[in-house]
């Protein structure tokens, strides 16, 4: 899809988009800033939705209780056990900025964020190729089940018109825009304290014996 890092941007590098994951930092810098973007725009939305008679649109995505990992704990989780490049985050990331872009009426708050969250990572990692593990895999990282996750994706697609290809102006600019969020995260810390074109998949076996490894973990947000 074309939005594979060149090894001399500066950008990509300080993002951790260029992989190293021997002997590199466990998480990316890009997991800390989509899920310091994703946390303050829930902690906006709540409060207005708090202090207004307006109401945002529940979706298949929304659940009665907000689940026990915060965003950052989720987002490790799911880069833990994918195996997805840290660029796949960045593509997850714009497909929830074009999934939210489609559905005005729905807000983005700590109980529809992680269902959208395994939802976006997983359809990016099936786009790029990347891991290429089956829903039910993926289901149990996010702590789903298997027919659940199977209607997040659908829903998923469906709202954004299986618009999946991403450009690399596209991509560098959502780089650059979460460049501009790593400047106010280091400045909160210096204050006194289409799904096609698949990749062939593993096997079953495969896929089985990773999954036996995975933590178990709920996403109890029902």
């Amino acid at each position: 899809m074309g939005t594979k890092p060149i090894s001399g941007s500066k950008s990509y590098l300080n993002l951790g988009l260029i992989e190293n994951r021997n002997g590199g930092p466990e998480t990316p810098r890009v997991i800390t800033l989509v899920s310091s973007v994703i946390e303050r725009t829930i902690q906006q939305n709540e409060r207005s939705l708090k202090g207004s008679a307006r109401k945002g649109l529940n979706t298949i995505f929304h659940g009665s209780r907000a689940p026990a990992l915060s965003i950052r704990q989720y987002l490790e989780r799911i880069y833990k056990y994918s195996n997805c490049s840290p660029s796949c985050f960045v593509v997850a990331y714009i497909y929830l900025d074009r999934f939210l872009h489609q559905m005005r009426d729905v807000h983005l708050t700590s109980l529809n964020a992680h269902r959208l969250l395994i939802t976006s990572v997983m359809v990016a990692a099936k786009f790029m190729g990347e891991g290429c593990y089956n829903n039910a895999y993926f289901a149990k990282v996010g702590g789903v089940s298997t027919g659940e996750m199977n209607k997040l994706e659908m829903n998923f697609l469906f709202t954004t018109d299986f618009r999946l290809l991403v450009t690399r102006e596209t991509f560098d600019r959502y780089c650059l825009r979460l460049e501009v969020e790593e400047a106010k995260v280091e400045r909160w810390v210096e204050l006194p304290i289409q799904l096609c074109g698949l990749a062939q998949g593993r096997t079953n076996r495969e896929e089985r014996n990773r999954a036996s490894s995975i933590a178990g973990y709920t996403c109890r947000a029902l």
